[in-house]
């Protein structure tokens, strides 16, 4: 069975062991490791990760049971439009395709209705063909494209995706 756990700044670590296994599982194929080195210092710094859960960004371990955890995400409600962003969503590459994204995504959905949003949405690298048919099989579509600048060099190449309520 599947759980959601909130996360607490002394889970930090395993927010950050967890998402350096994944990206570097998942994302040489779509972009460069320096790239991922660059965005995981970026993303994952312990003072980030502080910041967040103090702005009332909530972080979710994902577990198959209490001990057994297989992913993460966060999301944070932006009041002046009523809407929520899903900010990670990562599991491990071994459990793929085996339908806990998809629940992952519908705990992400309920919580953004009991907040009372009328959307949910998402950036996604545009290579990433694996979560863009989970996103769209989930009810998102592609609002629209950016590029967004992120620093020394690199960029992400992604797609706006919207799920309304």
């Amino acid at each position: 069975m599947i759980n959601f756990f909130l996360v607490q700044k002394s889970d930090i670590p395993i927010i950050q062991g967890l998402a350096r296994q994944i990206w570097f599982e998942y994302y040489p194929s779509i972009i460069s490791e320096e790239q991922i080195e660059y965005m995981l210092d970026k993303m994952y710094s312990s003072n980030v990760i502080e910041q967040e859960l103090e702005k009332g960004f909530r972080w979710y371990f994902i577990s198959l049971d209490e001990d057994k955890i297989i992913g993460f995400l966060s999301y944070n409600l932006e009041k002046d439009e009523q809407k929520v962003k899903l900010n990670k969503l990562y599991i491990l590459t071994a459990y793929h395709g085996k339908g806990f994204g998809q629940l992952a995504l519908d705990f992400v959905i309920s919580q953004a209705k009991n907040l009372n949003a009328k959307w949910v949405y998402l950036t996604v690298n545009k290579n990433n063909q694996q979560a863009i048919k989970a996103y769209v099989k989930a009810g998102f579509y592609i609002q629209r494209s950016e590029k967004f600048d992120i620093g020394n060099g690199f960029f992400m190449d992604d797609y706006i995706m919207v799920h309304e309520l």
